[in-house]
């Protein structure tokens, strides 16, 4: 239990940053959509490039920050300097490819469709590769258990976005003054300052984290460095895989979408901004990524450790299923995050929800070929997983539109965790309790299907009461079956006098 309760604390607080993040994503999300409306396409553009980044941030790690955690808890190795070798490796990459990026971004924006923008490719490509190199950086925060500087980091990158996001999409315009503060009434706003102000943010969190950056004086070792890279490429493979299965539906959809460019840009806006209310899902498992790959490596040696992987599964299930059931409960409520013209694609966000669930349930299996160095399992699982999600795309994008790129990622995580979890049963057996968590996902399948009709049949207020009753039912059964509230501290206190 103790251990179960470093693992709650350091998630609670990696989860602080992460909510705050995703927050302030939904704050972006109506100032974006209001500034650049449906029908103009530019939110097209930001989703489809912002696809790109988060594709290329797997490709600048290169699978090193799980093999950064692994190394870092072998015993035998210096831990200062498997910090300084992973700092120089992703450091001298990230450098390469920010040179070649400015270097060939005419070609590169070419090839995206953006020639006459080459700035929307290389000012965010050129943020990725900074951020690659922070990656290490708060991983090694992550390592030695500094999570309160790394909420403080993460939360003041945020918070400077949103202010800035503010001043340039609405204060500026509305005053009639261009980026540069000087009056302009024939001024119009280039969706290109949004990449602009994230690359401003980005560098200036990696500057206050100069400190960490000393230990790349610690040298380099190229033994070391070689038995990484080993551990990390079917590491890297996977995650591309699972990147993929993100957002390759984002950076495909132009090309296969039936209709013109434009109508393409405005249907991927559409989804992209409707996705975001799903964020929360996104959230949780970050969050627990965040705390849960230290605590795995950690707790490898203990005695219990099966058992304890068991109960963490449970857990996050339980309370993943409760946020599902919550956001689709208020989602007339929660759509006034986006624009009015992006609202009819609300209808994405249970399914992308519930596959967000199936991701978290395969990164929480993933441990069995992490901690037995068999990782090109996960290559095999999260290939199969894209090549189903491709499959999906080519043959329903061009009949269903962006509803296929929902079904596509959710079909691609039921295949992945399903084929790693009978995998993994048969390499490194663990006793997961799926009578009991059989048991919360019927019942929350009925109350979703209670909440969809209540949606659909009652007023607002009445749909929003009737939800929130059968929330408390979902809570109630939580707590009477694995959440006593004589078992809970503070609270639990009451019990027992």
């Amino acid at each position: 239990m103790p251990n179960l309760k470093s693992l709650a604390k350091d998630t609670a607080i990696y989860g602080l940053s992460s909510i705050v993040a995703r927050f302030v994503n939904y704050l972006l999300v109506p100032i974006q959509t209001m500034r650049f409306t449906a029908d103009g396409g530019e939110y097209g553009v930001i989703t489809n490039v912002y696809a790109y980044t988060a594709l290329l941030i797997i490709v600048l790690t290169y699978g090193m920050e799980t093999t950064f955690f692994r190394f870092m808890n072998k015993d035998g190795e210096s831990r200062d300097k498997v910090y300084s070798t992973t700092l120089r490796m992703v450091g001298f990459t990230s450098l390469l490819f920010c040179i070649l990026v400015v270097l060939f971004r005419q070609p590169l924006a070419d090839i995206m469709g953006y020639g006459d923008h080459p700035e929307y490719v290389w000012v965010l490509f050129v943020t990725v590769g900074i951020d690659a190199f922070s990656c290490i950086l708060f991983d090694y925060l992550r390592c030695i258990h500094r999570p309160i500087k790394f909420a403080v980091l993460k939360i003041a990158a945020i918070v400077l976005n949103i202010l800035l996001n503010i001043l340039y999409l609405i204060v500026m315009p509305e005053l009639h003054l261009n980026p540069f503060g000087i009056y302009d009434s024939a001024f119009h706003l280039d969706v290109a300052w949004v990449f602009y102000i994230n690359m401003f943010c980005t560098i200036s969190t990696t500057l206050l984290l100069w400190r960490e950056c000393k230990g790349i004086t610690n040298g380099f070792d190229k033994l070391l460095c070689k038995r990484m890279l080993a551990y990390s490429m079917p590491i890297f493979v996977m995650g591309i895989a699972g990147q993929l299965n993100q957002c390759l539906s984002q950076i495909l959809f132009p090309y296969l979408y039936d209709g013109t460019p434009r109508e393409a840009s405005t249907q991927l806006g559409i989804y992209g901004a409707c996705i975001k209310v799903a964020m929360i899902m996104v959230m949780i498992t970050q969050a627990f990524r965040f705390a849960y790959e230290p605590f795995v490596f950690g707790k490898s040696r203990d005695s219990d450790n099966k058992e304890t992987y068991a109960k963490v599964m449970k857990f996050y299930i339980i309370f993943t299923l409760l946020a599902f059931l919550a956001v689709v409960g208020y989602i007339d409520v929660l759509r006034y995050v986006v624009g009015k013209s992006y609202w009819d694609g609300l209808r994405v966000v249970p399914i992308v929800m519930a596959a967000e669930i199936m991701f978290g349930v395969f990164f929480n299996l993933s441990f069995w070929y992490k901690l037995t160095d068999r990782t090109i399992w996960g290559a095999w699982f999260s290939g199969l997983g894209c090549i189903v999600l491709i499959a999906v795309n080519v043959l329903f994008v061009p009949v269903y539109g962006y509803m296929a790129c929902a079904w596509a990622g959710f079909a691609a995580y039921g295949i992945s965790m399903v084929v790693s979890y009978f995998a993994g049963q048969k390499y490194y057996p663990v006793p997961y309790p799926l009578r009991d968590i059989a048991f919360y996902v019927v019942v929350a399948i009925v109350l979703f299907v209670a909440i969809e009709f209540s949606n659909a049949t009652m007023p607002l207020w009445g749909a929003i009461s009737v939800n929130t009753l059968l929330l408390a039912v979902f809570a109630g059964i939580i707590i009477r079956r694995d959440m006593p509230l004589s078992a809970l501290p503070i609270v639990g206190r009451y019990f027992h006098r």
